[in-house]
C-alpha cells in the first residue's frame, strides 16, 4: 500500500498538471526572440551559385571554405532549401575544413530548421553529429528543447536531453533545469516507469523459476575471470524488495513523502530559477554574437585578400607567359 501511494504521489498523479504545464514556454518571449539575430549583418548570396562553386570546387578536391557552407545555411529561404544544406553540410563535414565548421553556423543550421518546420532535420543532425559536426552550444539547446517542450513533444525533447548528456553539455544551470523537467515529462508519459511498476517487476522476479543452464552457459560461465561471485541477480530479489518495502514505510513515516508529484514539484522548481537564469545567459548570448560578427568579419577580410592575392599572382602567370 505505501509503495501505491508513493508511486501515485511521485509520477502518476503528475501527468494531467504536467499536460497543462507542457503547452505553454517554460523560456520568456525575449530568451527565444530572433529580432537580434535577424538583424545581424548577413551577406545575401543565391543557393544555386553557392551550390555550384562549392560543386565545383569538391569536383577539384579543393577544400570549400567554412564561410561558403556559413553562408548557404544563413540564406536559406524554404524547406527544400533546408534539405540541401544537410547535404552540404554533410560533404563539408567529410572534407579536409571538416574541423572548421562555425558555431553560429551551427546556431543558424538549428534556427533555420526551426523557422521552416525541419525540426526532424535537427533531431537527424544532432543524433548523427559526428556525420554533420553538429555540436550545439547552450543557449542554442536550449531553444531547441522549448520549441518542443512548446509542442508537447516530449520523446524528442529527451532525444535532445540525451544528446546533451553525450556531448556533457550541462554547463549553464538553464540547461540542467529545462533537461529535468523534460525528463519528469516524459517520465510521466511511461507507466512502466512509475513505483507501483517498479513493485510489479519485483514481484514478478520473486515469483520467476530459474530455467535449466545449458552446457555453453555453463562452459562460459566457468570461463570467465570477471565474476565474483556465484550469487547471481536474481537471487538478490528477496532482498531489493524487502528494502524497497522498508524504504517507502520509513519515508511514509517521517513525512517524506510529497503530495505533489515529482512533475508538479519540478515545474515549480523551473519556474522558480529559469528567469534568473535567462538574464545570464541572454548576455552571454549577445556577447557572443558581437564576438562572431567579429570573427567572421576578420575571416572575410582574409578571404577577400586571399583572392586579390591569387588574382594577382594569375596576372603574373599571364604576363610571364606573354612575354616568353
Amino acid at each position: 500500500m505505501a509503495a501505491s501511494v508513493l508511486g501515485r504521489g511521485v509520477l502518476w498523479s503528475g501527468r494531467a498538471l504536467g499536460a497543462a504545464a507542457g503547452r505553454r514556454s517554460l523560456l520568456s518571449a525575449a530568451y527565444v526572440d530572433s529580432s537580434k539575430w535577424e538583424k545581424r549583418q548577413k551577406e545575401e548570396h543565391s543557393l544555386a551559385d553557392l551550390a555550384h562553386l562549392m560543386d565545383r570546387t569538391y569536383e577539384r578536391k579543393l577544400p570549400v571554405s567554412s564561410l561558403t557552407i556559413g553562408r548557404f545555411v544563413d540564406n536559406i529561404t524554404s524547406r527544400e532549401e533546408v534539405d540541401q544544406a544537410e547535404y552540404y553540410l554533410y560533404k563539408f563535414r567529410h572534407s579536409p575544413n571538416c574541423w572548421y565548421l562555425r558555431d553560429w553556423t551551427i546556431h543558424s543550421w538549428i534556427r533555420q530548421c526551426l523557422k521552416y518546420g525541419a525540426q526532424d532535420k535537427v533531431l537527424y543532425t544532432l543524433k548523427n553529429k559526428v556525420q554533420y559536426g553538429i555540436f550545439p552550444d547552450n543557449f542554442t539547446f536550449n531553444i531547441l528543447l522549448d520549441c518542443f517542450i512548446k509542442q508537447k513533444k516530449y520523446e524528442d525533447a529527451m532525444s535532445v536531453v540525451t544528446e546533451i548528456m553525450l556531448q556533457e553539455s550541462f554547463d549553464e544551470f538553464s540547461t540542467q533545469l529545462l533537461s529535468l523537467y523534460v525528463s519528469y515529462q516524459y517520465l510521466a508519459t511511461k507507466s512502466e516507469y512509475t513505483i507501483d511498476a517498479l513493485e510489479t517487476i519485483l514481484q514478478s522476479v520473486l515469483e520467476a523459476k530459474p530455467g535449466p543452464e545449458s552446457a555453453e552457459v555453463k562452459e562460459l560461465e566457468q570461463k570467465s575471470r570477471c565474476a565474483e561471485s556465484e550469487e547471481t541477480e536474481q537471487s538478490k530479489a528477496p532482498e531489493y524488495y524487502s528494502r524497497f518495502k522498508e524504504l517507502c514505510s520509513k519515508l511514509h513515516s517521517l513525512d517524506k513523502v510529497a503530495s505533489e508529484s515529482l512533475l508538479t514539484l519540478t515545474t515549480q522548481l523551473v519556474k522558480e530559477k529559469l528567469p534568473a537564469c535567462e538574464v545570464e545567459d541572454i548576455a552571454k548570448h549577445e556577447q557572443k554574437l558581437k564576438e562572431w560578427e567579429q570573427e567572421q568579419a576578420l575571416l572575410i577580410e582574409r578571404e577577400t585578400e586571399l583572392r586579390e592575392k591569387a588574382k594577382q599572382e594569375m596576372e603574373a602567370r599571364k604576363l610571364a607567359e606573354a612575354s616568353a
